[in-house]
Parts: C-alpha cells; sequence; structure tokens
C-alpha cells in the first residue's frame, strides 16, 4: 500500500493554515466576563470543563486582549455557554468596535453573580462564576484555570456551535446517540 504522507503532515507554515486546522473541532460558545468598576466581556470558544473534584474550568484568552488584563486584574469571572438563539450576543461580544465597559451590557439580557458580580447573561445553557485558581503559560495565550463558586443550568435548550470559522445553530433533527 502506498502512502502519501505529503497529504497526512504538513509543517505548520502560517497561522491561516493552523486557525482553519483547529476550526474542524465543533465547540460551544461562551462569552466570559469580568465585573468590577470596569466591566468587561468577550465572546470565546476555548473553554472546557478541567476537573470535578476540585470544581475547575479553564478560558484560554489572548495576552494582548483587555480581557487578558481584567482577569488578571480582579481574580474573578464568569463564563456564560450560550444557547442557539444567542447568536446576536455572540457576535455583539466578539465585535472589536462595541463599546466598553458597561455601555456593553445595555443592550444584553444579563445578572450580576452572586458571589462576584460577574455579568452572566440569562437565557443562557449554563453560566459559572469563578475565581482564578491557577494560570498558566500558553504562548500568546494564558490558560485561566477557574475554581467554580457558582453554576446555573438549562437543559431545555439547544446549544450555539463555533465550526470552521463560523457561528453555527445545533440542528434540532440530530438524533441522540448514546456512547
Amino acid at each position: 500500500m502506498n502512502v502519501d504522507l505529503s497529504t497526512r503532515t504538513r509543517p505548520v507554515a502560517d497561522v491561516k493554515s493552523l486557525r482553519r486546522a483547529f476550526g474542524t473541532f465543533a465547540t460551544g460558545v461562551t462569552v466570559v466576563t469580568t465585573g468590577g468598576a470596569v466591566p468587561h466581556a468577550m465572546t470565546a470558544n476555548s473553554f472546557t470543563s478541567v476537573s470535578l473534584e476540585p470544581p475547575l474550568l479553564l478560558v484560554c484568552v489572548d495576552r494582548g486582549a483587555m480581557m487578558h488584563q481584567c482577569l488578571t486584574t480582579t481574580g474573578f469571572f464568569g463564563v456564560s455557554v450560550l444557547a442557539a438563539h444567542q447568536e446576536a450576543e455572540a457576535m455583539h461580544f466578539a465585535n472589536r468596535w462595541r463599546p466598553l465597559g458597561a455601555a456593553q451590557f445595555e443592550n444584553v439580557d444579563w445578572v450580576p453573580g452572586e458571589e462576584t458580580g460577574a455579568p452572566l447573561l440569562t437565557g443562557t445553557l449554563a453560566s459559572f462564576e469563578c475565581e482564578v485558581f491557577r494560570t498558566y503559560d500558553g504562548g500568546d495565550h494564558t490558560i485561566f484555570i477557574g475554581r467554580i463558586l457558582t453554576l446555573t443550568q438549562q437543559t431545555d435548550r439547544d446549544g450555539l456551535l463555533f465550526f470552521k470559522g463560523k457561528v453555527r445553530q445545533m440542528s434540532p433533527d440530530w438524533s441522540e446517540v448514546p456512547l
């Protein structure tokens, strides 16, 4: 059997190719928030669970992003896992030209977190309030591990997905397949 290795492995030559390759892995879409004197938010898909005991999750934030300084300064954050109907919220908090500070939340439904005061979007699949537990160098990003302080969840909604560079809604006719 002849195998053409040129199609199987390629050196990482450019950021665009790497971004496209990463984009083939579908993820959920979240909005990460910080409260305090100058609240801030950003759309993120680099989010995952880490541990059940202790309850930990992680978000990865570009070192040049305003959110990086906010997380470092406040030490607390919220994560809202977006539902399928929240594409507008995802696009709003991904928009670099939106108003900053409290003004960016004016046309979005949210509540302050009970423990941290970080804005938590309403109508989501789940929301978490966290304190920064640890940080790790992740190249041009920092990996923020958050210890979960509070959580809320809704199980009767479909999620919003990020796939191949686009936000997409889950198809309502996907059937559940047991693992």
